[in-house]
């Protein structure tokens, strides 16, 4: 399993995770309480993969704590956002 890029959702209490590999093929998706997505992401997906998210007020904040870990983070501006 070898994770390039993952897709973020960020909720109040609940985050989205979906990870591809160079193939663009699921190789994991989970659900995880706000306290706990980073460790599990962090074991997951390797240092410099690309991270996607919603720009949103709160997305900033993870922008910059995945930054620390090594990741290479994108903030999608709403409008281009589907579901």
């Amino acid at each position: 399993m070898n994770i390039i890029r993952v897709g973020v959702d960020i909720a109040k209490s609940v985050f989205h995770v979906h990870g591809v590999d160079r193939h663009d093929q699921a190789q994991w998706q989970g659900k995880y309480s706000r306290n706990k997505w980073l460790d599990a992401l962090s074991q997951k997906v390797p240092a410099g993969a690309e991270i996607g998210m919603e720009a949103c007020a709160s997305s900033h904040h993870w922008a910059r704590e995945l930054q620390k870990r090594g990741y290479q983070v994108r903030l999608i501006a709403a409008q281009f956002v589907k579901p």
